[in-house]
């Protein structure tokens, strides 16, 4: 058996004429080089011929489109707080919404499948936040956990709920 170094390689290359397979130039080469482009205006006008969307903020409205955000309000005892963040939110583009309580008494008590189901988890309160994290530690250690702070003095669709809501909550929702 013969050893067949770099040296042999080379030698039966030159023996039979080079390589035996040759490569095509890659078709996708134009469309490969705009990220090269450094202007805003270079990179739009590119993008818009290649069919893409550029800047960011837009492709991330397309997906929107798409792919609704998954979204878990919780409270105590899913009656008033809870129940009107899943309302205020339920119409908006792109957010899926549910609710569900801490307490065994809730109206929908929290399980595995909702915190499964959610990307982005929203709570009343540090209790809830703290309880979510004693029961269900390895599901929600890779969520989108958030605290409201919002105290239990609200009833269901309280003008005053809903405008803290829609303030705390939207900047949570959307902005990741």
């Amino acid at each position: 058996m013969t050893d067949r170094t770099r040296a042999w390689r080379r030698a039966q290359r030159r023996k039979h004429g080079g390589y035996t397979h040759k490569t095509e130039p890659r078709a996708c080469w134009q469309e490969k080089q705009w990220r090269l482009l450094y202007f805003r205006s270079a990179k739009l006008k590119r993008a818009q011929v290649l069919g893409r969307f550029w800047p960011y903020r837009e492709w991330e409205r397309e997906l929107t489109d798409a792919d609704p955000i998954n979204v878990l309000f919780v409270c105590s005892k899913n009656q008033w707080r809870s129940p009107t963040g899943e309302a205020v939110f339920r119409n908006d583009p792109g957010v899926s919404v549910r609710s569900a309580g801490t307490s065994r008494g809730a109206r929908h008590t929290i399980s595995i499948a909702d915190i499964r189901w959610s990307d982005v988890i929203l709570v009343m309160e540090d209790k809830h936040s703290s309880r979510l994290r004693a029961q269900f530690r390895d599901e929600v250690r890779y969520k989108k956990l958030y605290t409201l702070d919002i105290p239990d003095l609200y009833k269901f669709m309280d003008p005053e709920l809903v405008e803290i809501l829609r303030e705390k909550a939207e900047p949570l929702i959307w902005g990741d």
